[in-house]
């Protein structure tokens, strides 16, 4: 796989939530680390997303804010 986006995070689908129209993905990337992220149902059948499945989580964006109290 070669991807421009610099932030590509490894890891295991934990659960498929299926929608009418997207699906909301949530992958394990460290033990106790999520990413969840909402993609289209037909991106997700087309991928073979399923519960225990090695996958990348990608981040691109042109900000990335932080904040503290």
């Amino acid at each position: 796989m070669k991807i421009s986006a610099r932030n590509a995070l490894k890891g295991i689908v934990k659960s498929v939530v299926i929608g009418a129209v997207n699906d909301e993905v949530v992958v394990e990337v460290a033990p106790g680390v999520e990413v969840t992220a909402i993609i289209t149902k037909a991106s997700a059948e087309s991928l073979g997303l399923a519960e225990g499945k090695e996958v990348y989580a990608v981040v691109k964006a042109s900000d990335v804010m932080i904040a503290v109290d």
